[in-house]
């Protein structure tokens, strides 16, 4: 007996939730379909029958994985601007408690076929665009600014990442939270 459509898509889900939080944690280099597909609990073979390549899935968990962190930061904060910021900035995200691919990829991106690049780009004009709908200030962001919020914030906590001092993260974190709402 065949899989029903409902089972197909729960599978395909599971493989892309799988690789989003392997791929935020470990990167693309560091995670093998076998990994996915057993975080997954699915077997190797199933993979193909979703997916053509580990490039067409990483693309596709990229998208997944920020809506994830988009949705953790949005619960915890309650849409309020300045609240998202202190979310995302903050050093529970460091850790990995959720994981923007935007700040956890970044440096993997570059290396990566234009599929996976075009789909990161798309990620970030959304996040980018996401500061001006989320900014509740009397004073409309222009593009330039929303983009240095963006910046900052992702930059930001990508570079507490990569330090090994965990008082030092914390005081770039600050800076970046004192930057961004200035």
């Amino acid at each position: 007996m065949g899989w029903t459509i409902e089972q197909k898509n729960t599978s395909r889900e599971k493989i892309i939730n799988s690789a989003a939080q392997l791929f935020t944690k470990n990167g693309f280099d560091n995670v093998a379909i076998n990994d996915v597909m057993k975080h997954a609990g699915l077997t190797r073979g199933a993979f193909y029958n979703h997916f053509t390549s580990k490039s067409e899935l990483y693309a596709e968990a990229i998208v997944s994985a920020a809506h994830l962190a988009k949705a953790h930061t949005i619960e915890r904060s309650g849409f309020k601007f300045a609240d998202i910021i202190e979310t995302y900035l903050s050093d529970k995200h460091r850790q990995g408690e959720f994981s923007c691919p935007l700040a956890f990829l970044t440096t993997d991106i570059h290396q990566r076929d234009d599929n996976v690049r075009a789909t990161y780009t798309r990620v970030l004009k959304g996040f980018i665009n996401n500061m001006h709908t989320l900014n509740e200030t009397e004073k409309t962001l222009t593009e330039n600014e929303a983009m240095r919020k963006a910046v900052m914030m992702i930059g930001g906590l990508a570079i507490a990442r990569a330090v090994n001092e965990d008082d030092f993260a914390e005081r770039l974190l600050n800076a970046c939270r004192e930057g961004v709402n200035a």
